[in-house]
C-alpha cells in the first residue's frame, strides 16, 4: 500500500516540477540571444541592446542604444507575461522594431529562458 501512495505523489508532483522555470536551461536557449544581446557582469549593448535589468524596465530605455520608433513608443514595462509574449514573435508583439529574429515558439524555453534573464540586476549581477 506504501507504494502506492508513494507512486501516486510521484506521479502528482511531477508535473510541478517539470514545468518551475529554470535558469541553468535558460542559460542554454540564450545561446540564440547571445549574438546580439549581452547579459551580466560588463554586459555592453550590441546589434541589440543589454539585458542586464531588462525585467522591470520600460522598453526602449536602455541607455546608448538607438532604439526603433516602435519600441521607444511601445509603452510597456518588460515583465514575464510581455517578455514571453515578445520573445514568442517579435515583430507581431512589437511591430516595426528592428529585431529580426523569429522567436521562441517552445513554452518552456520560453520560460527558461525568461528566469536565465530575469536573474540579472542592471549591474549585471545575479540577484
Amino acid at each position: 500500500m506504501f507504494r502506492w501512495v508513494v507512486a501516486a505523489f510521484v506521479m502528482v508532483a511531477l508535473p510541478a516540477v517539470a514545468s518551475a522555470q529554470d535558469a541553468d536551461a535558460g542559460k542554454k536557449i540564450y545561446r540564440k540571444c547571445a549574438p546580439c544581446h549581452s547579459v551580466g557582469p560588463g554586459a555592453k549593448n550590441k546589434v541589440g541592446p543589454h539585458l542586464n535589468g531588462v525585467i522591470g524596465r520600460a522598453a526602449g530605455s536602455a541607455e546608448g542604444f538607438k532604439y526603433s520608433k516602435a519600441m521607444k513608443g511601445a509603452g510597456i514595462t518588460w515583465d514575464q507575461a510581455i517578455f514571453i509574449e515578445y520573445i514568442t514573435s517579435p515583430k507581431k508583439r512589437i511591430p516595426g522594431n528592428k529585431m529580426i529574429f523569429p522567436g521562441i515558439k517552445d513554452e518552456l524555453d520560453q520560460e527558461d529562458l525568461f528566469a536565465y534573464i530575469e536573474q540579472f540586476d542592471a549591474d549585471g549581477n545575479t540577484k
